[in-house]
């Protein structure tokens, strides 16, 4: 299974359909295997997949992240204009919370292709 991240137009595509994400100016194009994890800080939904970590970052597919309202992020995300989805995280690809279960339900191993 491939998951394939589209920065330009703030889509997340998998199982032959697309969905709109949220993005940012740092999140890393190339390829990756997703990985299931845990995480006990708020705003997370209590799991993310990870795609890339190194020493200063971590950077994960999850549900919309809320902690910042002044963002606006709920409601860029469901805009159809992809330049509002664009640099809005610090890196992390932020999807719904459905569309999150649905990523998980059938591919919380499998490659992403960030283009």
């Amino acid at each position: 299974m491939i998951v394939v991240v589209k920065l330009g137009l703030a889509t997340i595509c998998f199982l032959n359909q697309c969905y709109p994400a949220l993005v940012g100016k740092t999140t890393p194009p190339g390829d990756y295997t997703l990985s299931h994890r845990i995480v006990v800080s708020p705003g997370y939904g209590g799991d993310v997949l990870t795609f890339r970590e190194d020493a200063a970052d971590l950077f994960a597919i999850h549900r919309i992240w809320m902690g910042a309202p002044s963002e606006h992020r709920a409601e860029r995300l469901a805009s159809a204009e992809p330049a509002r989805r664009r640099d809005v995280t610090g890196g992390c690809i932020n999807v719904a919370a459905a569309t999150y279960d649905r990523l998980v339900d059938c591919c919380s191993d499998a490659e992403l292709v960030v283009e």
